[in-house]
């Protein structure tokens, strides 16, 4: 089955507000409402050229900021309250930059107390769309795999074939329904999801709703459709390429200064080298010199190759990282040197983590399919640093696999933002670090 515009999530929350009505909203709590209160105690018209000109700006602000926020609830696991104000300091942040870049003069007190509304009615929104619709019912059809979804809040088995069929004759389906489209229902079935799709009732195979709720991709068959739908967004990863360096030349005067610092800190701290350089495997499979800071003791070469595998493997609490590398690790600073690899094309700010060769041979012989997630750059942070965090076991590096296939699959410059995102709340709480 052909996967719908929208994604499932998106679906459920259609019907608490439209986008249209969401940015009537925001333009009215945004700007408007804010607007008219601002004039009358300010005693300021609103027809005055510097009072437009910022309404104006306001405007496209708070559109620019629904538009995103709605985007972003698109995809598996985005904490939406989370990115209300991170979305919100961005949009506005950025408005503000371009009024000081060009000169432009705006009303100072006017555009604070437009930004305050529309951070309020965004968090405002979020919350109602969070707890919309907390009746809706989704039946799973039996036969198949789709009963991976059983028991799972929203989600119900469907009954019998009669008593489903009433269901969607009276049109008293909620929500939608779920079934293993691979799978060779009895006739009754099909003819009854065919129905249910010509009355406009969302048919959805299991494996959509499995991505959409836990934002991982499974292949368990070397199936053409599967690994089709698998091909990543090839324009955008053109221009992803240009951000990358245009992103590395941006920072570039802030990050060296902090380079040689920290650089200067580790050789203080301990003896060796303060750049680690480890060869790891990246796009199309090829191998690259990778850069990072050193965060551990450095170890001594037995000549072991059971002992080297296992010297990769960072382990909870190890023994063998720095002070000054336990920082790094819990801020990913030490991730920093890679800017030169994302310049020279090895990496790109945000895509699946490279491991390093004698990890990546392992897993290949382990795992079915390992080597697709090379299909793609890999990145300082990716959507399975972001969700899943350190892996050291065999079951761990498959989950993180399944992540990896989800963001090769809805690779997109609005999962990017949301991976940024979810980055600075992973620098700021230290998650995930060892």
């Amino acid at each position: 089955m052909k996967r719908p515009p929208v994604s499932f999530a998106t679906a459920q929350k259609a019907s608490a507000m439209g986008l249209g009505e969401q940015f009537a909203f925001y333009l009215f709590c945004g700007v408007a409402l804010p607007a008219v209160m601002w004039s009358a105690t300010r005693g300021t018209s609103l027809l005055e050229p510097l009072a437009q000109r910022t309404a104006i700006e306001l405007a496209l602000a708070n559109a620019a900021t629904c538009y995103i926020l709605t985007r972003l609830r698109t995809y598996a696991r985005a904490r939406l309250l989370s990115y209300v104000l991170p979305v919100n300091l961005a949009v506005f942040g950025t408005v503000a930059a371009l009024n000081s870049l060009v000169r432009l003069n705006v009303s100072i007190t006017l555009f604070l107390a437009c930004f305050a509304a529309t951070i309020a009615i965004s968090f405002l929104v979020t919350m109602r769309i969070r707890h919309v619709n907390p009746r809706l019912l989704h039946y799973i059809v039996p036969g198949g795999d789709s009963g991976k979804l059983s028991g799972r809040q929203g989600f119900v088995d469907a009954p019998s074939i009669s008593k489903m069929r009433d269901l969607v004759e009276g049109n008293q389906v909620s929500g939608s329904i779920i079934a293993d489209l691979h799978h060779e229902h009895p006739p009754e079935w099909e003819r009854l999801l065919a129905r249910a799709a010509l009355k406009g009732i969302p048919v959805y195979h299991y494996r959509l709703l499995e991505e959409a709720l836990t934002g991982e991709v499974r292949i368990n068959h070397l199936r053409e459709n599967e690994l089709g739908s698998l091909i990543p967004n090839l324009p955008y990863r053109t221009a992803k390429r240009a951000f990358d360096i245009a992103l590395v030349v941006l920072v570039a005067p802030l990050l060296l200064p902090a380079l040689a610092l920290l650089a200067l800190a580790i050789r203080i701290e301990s003896n060796g080298p303060a750049i680690f350089i480890q060869e790891r495997i990246g796009f199309r499979g090829e191998t690259f010199r990778m850069f990072k800071f050193r965060t551990m003791a450095v170890q001594q070469d037995t000549g072991d190759p059971a002992a080297q595998l296992d010297q990769k493997i960072t382990k909870d609490n190890d023994a063998r990282i720095t002070r000054i590398g336990r920082y790094l690790r819990k801020t990913r600073m030490d991730e920093l040197p890679q800017a030169w690899n994302i310049l020279m094309g090895d990496m790109s700010w945000i895509g699946p983590r490279p491991e390093a060769r004698e990890l990546a041979d392992w897993y290949e012989a382990e795992i079915p399919f390992y080597s697709y997630r090379h299909i793609v750059r890999p990145g300082i942070t990716g959507w399975a640093q972001v969700n899943q965090g350190h892996v050291a076991d065999l079951d761990s590096v498959k989950a993180k696999l399944r992540f990896d296939f989800y963001y090769v699959k809805n690779l997109s410059l609005w999962l990017d933002i949301l991976i940024a995102l979810k980055t600075l709340r992973v620098v700021v709480q230290g998650i995930g670090a060892k």
